[in-house]
């Protein structure tokens, strides 16, 4: 009997966690649709625009440096439910800058948001590495596969609401009400503790080397790295790269688009079955190869239905970087918050640094050439694919 409670907990508890990384998903789009609804109403030009947008750069990466710390000192469960609030608190803020028409003001709503996101994200991801090992199961990959869903979500509920002219204001101020429920029904089935236990049992073993001279973590590292690099780079650059690179109209390069988003969810959904059946090492090497392949294709092939299928090999090869990576990170060695917190980190900096860098790269050698430099990370991450290998011996599995 105990068992099969524990056993529907757990099940419980993974819900949880969907809900989880598709609410980010779901809020993220909200706003990021309506950007040019919300560059009208500040009365901004783009390079404006860019400026109040690093508020959310600012924000994450601030609240990512604190999240091993806050995991560490709070255990996941008060982190989720304090940060995923303080979310909310920062969309209301978005709207009512919004009602204001003050750019700072939206600026420092973006800044709170992705604080809150930002710490939020480790501990996240922390409480779902907790989750596989005592579900003995890979289901991280899919957990991120909901992030995915929820900003296709919200980008569609956020073309509707623009097709049908209700506004910005008005938009957000509701995504921020519809995410009240959920956070307060799925906290319930997140225990308490961990990840502070997993820090205090850390503490009992004796001092391990200092995360910064772990060689393994440090490759882990580079893998993330690479494969962060290449999902943001089609964020930012995809598009442009199909229009100025091939030629493609902008309604064609936002369709290409969509199938980079296409192969990046269906690679987190699928991804688990894969990884148990064989295993994380061959995974992570057969997509860093397949998205090494279709980079490839784009720089050096002319063909337009060969940039069409190039783009799903990208997506899909992009797509288990970060939640493998986090997996590694949080089983090969003690105190889990802190090596996710570095991953997450050096995640989080490729992906939002890097991308931006290519733009210097582009604007003298083209998009297409400045591509290489994606190319060669990825290639590298194939090579150093055996970091991620599970430990032979099963860590202890927390205990709430």
């Amino acid at each position: 009997m105990t068992s099969h409670s524990s056993r529907r907990a757990l099940q419980l508890r993974m819900w949880a966690l969907f809900m989880f990384f598709f609410l980010p998903g779901l809020l993220m789009a909200s706003w990021a649709t309506r950007t040019p609804a919300i560059r009208d109403i500040l009365s901004v030009n783009t390079a404006g625009m860019g400026i109040v947008l690093f508020g959310l750069s600012i924000g994450s990466m601030s609240g990512i440096l604190c999240s091993a710390w806050l995991v560490k000192r709070f255990g996941t469960r008060k982190v989720i439910r304090t940060t995923m609030s303080c979310a909310l608190v920062g969309m209301v803020m978005l709207s009512l800058a919004l009602w204001l028409a003050s750019p700072l003001f939206f600026a420092f709503g973006l800044m709170v948001f992705g604080a809150s996101f930002g710490s939020a994200e480790v501990a996240i991801n922390v409480e779902g590495a907790a989750v596989e090992r005592e579900m003995n199961k890979t289901v991280l990959p899919m957990m991120h596969g909901f992030y995915s869903l929820g900003t296709l979500v919200g980008a569609g509920i956020g073309m509707a609401l623009t097709a049908f002219g209700l506004s910005a204001t008005i938009h957000i101020l509701l995504a921020a009400l519809c995410g009240i429920a959920p956070i307060i029904i799925a906290i319930k089935a997140i225990p308490d503790g961990t990840g502070k236990n997993s820090a205090e049992n850390s503490a009992h073993h004796e001092k391990g080397v200092p995360f910064y001279r772990d060689g393994q973590l440090m490759l882990i590292g580079v893998v993330v790295l690479a494969m962060a690099f290449a999902e943001g780079s089609a964020n930012d650059w995809l598009p442009l790269l199909m229009v100025d690179g091939h030629g493609f109209s902008p309604t064609s390069g936002s369709l290409i688009y969509a199938g980079f988003t296409l192969g990046m969810t269906v690679g987190r959904f699928t991804g688990g079955w894969f990884i148990d059946r064989y295993s994380r090492v061959a995974v992570v090497r057969a997509s860093a190869i397949m998205g090494a392949l279709g980079i490839a294709l784009i720089i050096f092939v002319d063909v337009d239905w060969v940039a069409g299928v190039s783009v799903i090999l990208w997506g899909l090869g992009a797509s288990l970087g970060f939640p493998l990576t986090i997996s590694a990170a949080s089983d090969t060695g003690p105190d889990a918050p802190t090596r996710v917190s570095v991953v997450a980190t050096t995640g989080y900096l490729a992906f939002l640094v890097g991308p931006p860098l290519l733009g210097f790269l582009g604007e003298h050698y083209g998009l297409r050439s400045a591509m290489l430099a994606v190319l060669s990370l990825v290639i590298v991450a194939a090579l150093v694919a055996r970091a991620v290998a599970k430990p032979e011996s099963e860590p202890v599995t927390e205990r709430a």
